[in-house]
């Protein structure tokens, strides 16, 4: 085995998206037998090289984009997803599911359960959910919500499993949305819907089920995410999209990934993963990372943890019995 390095997630981008095309069309052909593929918009780096590849794959006019904001939306969604639509030339819709939301009580089941550990709490004021550092509590992570008031002033408290699920419950609704009318969409044009998680994401459960979690074609999610920045780079997608930190655009409080749900900074993430899925050692890992290998380990921990508790997003429906053989 070679030694260890961040040169290891290095790829040949123009090999690799080749291959992409290569496995989308013969998918399509094959086993969907679509006429196209609709993909979610967000502004970020995810959905716009999976959308770049399929454009690629299959022509422009017959990848379908969706841009879909809501009350809580980052402000440079619209604007950096709708340079996606541009520099791909692809047709796409605006579907702002702020209503929907509020007919499903989301925002007012959101802000009942805010208040439940912020009392003041108020529909004008901002928040989001945080994590605690991997290394702060011997390898155990603690939540917090963080409030932001309209003048400015931070509020955090520790979040308690009641209300930690109730908040989390309810942002589904968002991803969940999102997938019903990106399967109307599909539906109507005879489409096939492209998911646009990368493998760090599918590897540890970051998505929710039967929300951005579903999806016909996952064209990236064998993709390290320091991978799909480079075949990026390469599609030349827009350079304010290369730039931005991955966030989760979920909480009206801006929020980044690792806030949220993972260990580290998507880069250090992706050297542990590779390093864990490779057999190499936490000592072996440490120093590209800037960790002591310790930490490694809690990290090589963790993300087994993360594996054996999100195993049931990754399931389909259990059945009782095969019934794939029809009883006569």
């Amino acid at each position: 085995m070679t030694g260890f390095s961040k040169n290891l997630l290095n790829i040949d981008p123009e090999k690799e998206c080749e291959r992409c095309v290569k496995a989308i069309r013969a998918i399509m052909k094959s086993k969907l037998k679509r006429r196209g593929l609709i993909v979610a918009l967000s502004g970020g780096i995810d959905s716009s090289v999976t959308a770049a590849i399929a454009v690629k794959a299959i022509g422009s006019s017959k990848v379908f984009g969706l841009e879909m904001p809501e009350r809580h939306s980052s402000s440079d969604t619209l604007t950096l997803s709708g340079k996606v639509v541009r520099h791909l030339g692809i047709e796409s819709v605006h579907e702002d599911i702020s209503e929907v939301l509020e007919s499903v009580g989301f925002y007012h089941r959101y802000d009942a359960a805010v208040k439940s550990v912020i009392s003041e709490y108020g529909s004008d004021w901002k928040s989001k959910i945080v994590i605690s550092a991997l290394f702060e509590n011997k390898g155990f992570s603690m939540f917090s919500l963080v409030a932001e008031t309209p003048d400015g002033r931070l509020i955090k408290e520790k979040l308690g499993l009641k209300a930690y699920l109730e908040i989390v419950a309810a942002t589904n609704f968002k991803q969940r949305t999102r997938k019903m009318l990106e399967y109307y969409h599909a539906d109507r044009l005879n489409f096939a819907v492209a998911a646009t998680p990368n493998r760090l994401e599918y590897d540890q459960g970051f998505f929710v089920k039967q929300g951005d979690g579903a999806g016909d074609i996952k064209p990236i999610a064998h993709l390290y995410k320091t991978q799909v920045y480079q075949l990026g780079s390469y599609l030349n997608i827009p350079e304010e999209i290369l730039r931005r930190p991955p966030t989760t655009d979920t909480y009206s409080l801006q929020q980044g990934q690792d806030e949220f749900y993972f260990a580290l900074p998507f880069d250090k993430m992706d050297l542990c993963l590779f390093g864990k899925n490779n057999g190499y050692s936490p000592e072996e890992v440490a120093p590209s990372v800037e960790l002591s290998p310790e930490q490694v380990q809690l990290v090589y921990n963790d993300i087994d943890t993360k594996r054996k508790t999100t195993r049931y997003l990754h399931l389909g429906a259990q059945l009782i019995e095969d019934i794939n053989e029809v009883k006569v």
